[in-house]
């Protein structure tokens, strides 16, 4: 019976997928969904495949279905862009999940050509915030036109007239074009799944919010006649057919079996045989007969493909113009673990590995980029943001890779007259009264120039103009000032002179001399020095960061000295010794703590602070040499 189902399942999925590649583009809607961190983007996602019926009504449906990484449903965030579809009578609305964080602003660049409107979620207590505001002027920019959805209106602090203006006020800021400036304005609780079209209709359901979507985002302005032409917009993996080529048909159809060329800046066409035609409905990736101008599909069949790369049918077709994405503002190395425990913990440790795996990943995710170092076995690795690095490197770790990571410097320029310049970015700020004096104590520190201040009910909400190089390390500082109530979002805003030196660590540490296992008899008497970062019976190595130092310089120690016997201690001496717990990192912690001379050692099990140069004879013998130089 079981097989019996599954044969009808696979029935329906079929013809359902050769219906939607017989659809008339006139039908279809596509629409992204572009929301700041924590605005319910992803919970409206869950309610509106909810209620278009995608799920049957006893079965069981995780929150935030569309987090299909496991890193997006720890964090709790979107990281890559991600496209569903339901259906609605003989309509067929595309949804792309784009993320909220600016540090992953490329994943929502390179989708704007996919979609013909965007969906704005804003949170009705906090109204639009930096990153809300990055990605709706790409969108304007792109002359989409929003249907904006006030969410969250059933908190007790929601004040929708002020969100309102607030979004009305962000269109005039941003240029919006008269048509885009009256959007359709949605009242809405994703978690309870209504939406209204005034503020007193009646919470029933989200049958407002797709009808909207239906009237106002146009039909895609394509062509069903002429050559097939696609830009490529993402890229997934099937572990069949291998690269998938994602993107919206411009013109003409494709069908299994076509023969296609694909288009990029490295040289001639290149010829290629499509295997599989791939359409998303609900959850389910179906194989189609084919797909046609409008809709948004898959093609399998190109062994080698990036994204921004134009499919088409002919070859004497001129690629498709493929949106600006902005520059890499931060860069770490990545080098190989030449530490004593290499290659204990993970399966890939060579430089070869690293760098297919580095270079794999600039493939599919278009802001990072990779470049060789004149050092063996080191990269550089260019992205948005430390945030979008340590996502990669965490991802690495749970592939089984280990990797040396260096603390996150700024891309720097020249301008015609030679000065140099860095990146600023424009951070807003939403803090409790009593923490505003630490706050700007800790921003005038950053070299941050304050802009604008405003005193909440709540509180107050600065804007700041302030360094990339600022930021790093900041929001975890912004936590303990305000005992985790303070908010924080930022944008890039442009390449400045350089403002001098930044201090974001005043604090040295303590470095193993010794290699062995920890004990307790040596890290009780350490804890004296300052906060120790590992425990008693744990593998240390020379040049390991074990602790930190409340004095500038670095000390070193012996955590692994154990207590001699003598022939006058007794049995019961060196034992209860009680020491403080020690000082656990994230990943993303660690790697804002690091200094100029330190790596992060990253192991699909440990993350160890480690001093670039591990022999501490060779450290002090080049700190003389400097200082005398």
């Amino acid at each position: 019976m079981a097989q019996i189902r599954l044969r009808i399942r696979r029935a329906l999925l079929g013809s359902r997928a050769i219906a939607n590649s017989m659809i008339d583009p006139k039908n279809i809607r596509n629409v992204a969904i572009i929301a700041h961190v924590d605005h319910g983007k992803t919970t409206l996602v869950d309610e509106l495949l909810k209620a278009a019926g995608t799920f049957r009504d006893n079965q069981v449906v995780e929150d935030r279905v569309m987090d299909s990484m496991d890193l997006e449903r720890e964090k709790g965030i979107t990281i890559k862009a991600k496209n569903t579809s339901i259906h609605w009578g003989d309509q067929i609305i595309n949804i792309v999940d784009t993320p909220g964080h600016a540090d992953f602003g490329a994943e929502v660049e390179r989708v704007m050509k996919m979609v013909d409107g965007v969906l704005l979620v804003v949170d009705a207590y906090e109204g639009p915030q930096a990153q809300t505001r990055f990605v709706l002027k790409k969108a304007l920019q792109q002359g989409l036109n929003p249907v904006v959805v006030i969410n969250k209106i059933d908190r007790e602090n929601a004040d929708v007239d002020s969100c309102r203006e607030s979004v009305l006020e962000l269109f005039l800021e941003l240029e919006a074009t008269d048509e885009q400036f009256n959007a359709p304005f949605l009242y809405a609780s994703a978690r309870d799944g209504y939406a209204m079209r005034d503020i007193d209709d009646p919470r029933e359901n989200l049958t407002p919010l797709i009808e909207t979507i239906v009237e106002k985002v146009p039909a895609p302005a394509v062509s069903v006649e002429g050559d097939f032409q696609m830009l490529v917009s993402n890229i997934d993996w099937d572990d069949y057919v291998g690269r998938v080529a994602i993107g919206r048909i411009q013109q003409g159809k494709v069908a299994k079996g076509d023969q296609i060329f694909v288009l990029n800046e490295e040289g001639a066409p290149k010829r290629f045989k499509v295997t599989k035609v791939f359409e998303y409905s609900g959850l389910n990736v179906s194989q189609s007969a084919g797909g046609v101008a409008g809709n948004i599909v898959g093609i399998a069949g190109i062994e080698e493909i990036d994204i921004g790369a134009t499919i088409c049918g002919s070859e004497d077709t001129e690629p498709l113009p493929f949106v600006a994405i902005d520059p890499a503002t931060i860069q770490m190395e990545f080098a190989i673990n030449d530490g004593p425990f290499a290659g204990k913990e993970g399966k890939y440790v060579t430089s070869r590995q690293i760098r297919d795996r580095l270079i794999r990943e600039t493939r599919t995710n278009i802001s990072v980029q990779v470049e060789d170092t004149d050092s063996a076995g080191i990269f550089r690795v260019s992205a948005r943001g430390s945030m979008q690095i340590a996502v990669l490197v965490e991802q690495m770790r749970r592939e089984g890779y280990e990797v040396l990571v260096s603390r996150p410097t700024v891309i720097t320029r020249r301008d015609d007259d030679g000065k140099l310049l860095e990146p600023y970015e424009t951070v807003y700020l939403e803090v409790p009264e009593e923490s505003v004096g630490g706050v700007m104590k800790a921003l005038t520190a950053r070299r941050a120039r304050m802009e604008n201040m405003e005193a909440t009910a709540y509180g107050s909400t600065i804007e700041a103009t302030i360094p990339t190089r600022g930021l790093i390390g900041f929001e975890t500082e912004l936590v303990n000032l305000t005992s985790g109530r303070g908010l924080m979002s930022h944008l890039f805003k442009e390449y400045a002179p350089f403002c001098g030196d930044i201090a974001t660590r005043i604090t040295g540490t303590l470095v193993s001399m010794e290699t062995g296992v920890a004990t307790a008899y040596s890290l009780s008497a350490l804890e004296d020095r300052g906060r120790l970062f590992v425990g008693p019976a744990e593998q240390v190595y020379s040049g390991q960061i074990v602790g930190e130092n409340p004095r500038s310089e670095d000390l070193p120690v012996n955590p692994t000295k154990e207590k001699h016997l003598t022939n006058h201690r007794s049995s019961g001496d060196g034992k209860g010794i009680q020491l403080s717990p020690a000082v656990r990192f994230s990943l993303e912690r660690s790697i804002e703590y690091l200094g100029d001379d330190e790596y992060l050692e990253a192991t699909p099990k440990s993350l160890r602070l480690r001093k670039k140069i591990l022999c501490p004879h060779t450290r002090k013998r080049l700190a003389r040499d400097k200082k005398t130089a």
